[in-house]
């Protein structure tokens, strides 16, 4: 990988399914580099599916080698138990990218609708499309937590304002 290229894993974290991309920026060029998503069975105890999200995690991750990883800041209305089991998935993310020795920045649903539309009140629709057209995708991403994912580390790279001299400097992580 050229010294001025940027690799960051962008995760939308879920229990059920955890969406990730990787996204690698040289100046002002985008491209995925991979993406997918990660599922987990329903009828395994959650600590049976956070192991298997972990295992899986660096099954598929570790060979992209981020410098940095964007996590979304969540936020739950009412549904309390699927706001419990997500931020345990969220959990287990954390604990990857510091095993990983990897910064974080955790950039809210209007910061990722800002950095990929430009406008932070964008529709999910909209978000989609300008993933697909930022890193030039023949189709938007299946099923909506990779397309989540790309979008949060293309804002993760937005908001890094990540410089190379003489290696990685992160000026801003949350």
């Amino acid at each position: 990988m050229p010294s001025d290229e940027i690799r960051c894993l962008g995760i939308d974290p879920g229990i059920g399914t955890l969406g990730y991309g990787i996204v690698v920026q040289r100046g002002s060029e985008l491209r995925a580099e991979g993406y997918g998503a990660i599922h987990t069975p329903p009828g395994l105890s959650l600590p049976e599916r956070l192991k298997m999200l972990y295992r899986l995690m660096d099954e598929r991750l570790s060979m992209f080698a981020p410098h940095l990883v964007a996590v979304e800041r969540l936020y739950f209305g009412r549904n309390t138990t699927t706001a419990e089991m997500v931020w345990q998935a969220r959990g287990v993310v954390l604990l990857y990218a510091s095993m990983m020795g990897v910064p974080v920045i955790e950039p809210g649903p209007s910061e990722v609708k800002m950095a990929v539309c430009g406008y932070g009140g964008a529709q999910k629709r909209q978000v989609q499309l300008m993933v697909r057209c930022l890193l030039g995708l023949e189709a938007c991403p299946t099923p909506d937590d990779v397309a989540d994912a790309l979008a949060v580390a293309i804002a993760g790279l937005a908001m890094g304002r990540l410089t190379c001299v003489g290696g990685l400097r992160i000026d801003k992580v949350r």
